[in-house]
């Protein structure tokens, strides 16, 4: 059995993932103007829901309980496909109150993109699921793309130098957004250097956060922010729920569960 202190580095970070989520969701819950919406509790029940999961299962590896372990895997496999599904659904409906309000969505490239690649990262831990190591690590890194959106929210909310108080402070957006991506880089950074065999996934999910803002600089280049607004908001909430949902548990069952051997003929 190893020491807790094997994965100080990984408990430390879902537990600041977890503190850094409650802070970037305190505005819309508890905040002057709170106006927590169904869609809220939701993304907050999905997401934490993933986050104790993930560390219910490192408790398990670090107790040496692996045949517990797989077992509760098979939840990752509802799970996981849920968590992506809600996370889809939630794009739809933000570009959608965009469309509404004809404010536009500028969350649209994130939330779009951002839900493909937590797809991506769970995908890859199943397809990598016999280098147990990778595994982890893909699972894990999930909670990066968290940390960086919650982090924006955070840092707008209670970080007096990027609050937004008026049009001529809209710019302190994007300077909170760059602030949360250089923090997470960092966290992605310390994570590969730890292991640089089998850390890089986390790396690799920090640096999401910079292609996500190259893809909206060249949308907003070529004037395509809004047809993607559009397009994104005019799909069906409950359908786009229910195809990820099902795309996403057909791929993990796929490459999870064993398939069983054909008799050879002749």
């Amino acid at each position: 059995m190893k020491a807790v202190g094997s994965y100080l580095f990984e408990y430390a970070l879902i537990a600041a993932v977890m503190l850094i989520s409650v802070l970037g969701f305190w505005d819309i819950y508890f905040g002057a103007e709170s106006h927590a919406q169904p869609h809220h509790h939701l993304h907050v029940v999905t997401a934490f829901a993933w986050m104790f999961l993930l560390l219910f299962q490192l408790t398990l590896i670090q107790r040496g309980s692996y045949a517990t372990h797989r077992r509760v895997g098979l939840v990752v496999l509802v799970a996981a496909p849920i968590l992506v599904a809600t996370t889809a659904m939630l794009s739809v409906h933000s570009a959608h109150r965009g469309l509404v309000s004809g404010d536009g969505d500028f969350l649209i490239v994130q939330n779009v993109m951002g839900t493909l690649e937590l797809a991506l990262l769970i995908g890859l831990a199943f397809v990598l699921k016999k280098q147990r190591k990778l595994h982890a690590a893909f699972l894990l890194s999930t909670t990066v793309l968290f940390m960086g959106i919650a982090l924006f929210f955070a840092l707008i909310t209670f970080v007096p130098q990027f609050k937004i108080e008026g049009p001529e402070t809209f710019y302190r957006f994007q300077t909170a957004a760059m602030t949360g991506q250089a923090i997470v880089l960092g966290v992605g950074l310390v994570f590969f250097v730890k292991d640089m065999r089998n850390g890089w996934p986390f790396l690799l999910a920090a640096s999401f956060f910079l292609l996500n803002e190259l893809i909206r600089s060249s949308l907003s280049q070529f004037s395509l922010m809004n047809p993607l607004t559009q397009f994104v908001g005019s799909l069906s909430q409950p359908l786009t729920f229910i195809g990820t949902f099902a795309l996403m548990l057909v791929l993990l069952a796929a490459t999870a569960l064993p398939i069983a051997s054909r008799p050879r003929v002749g």
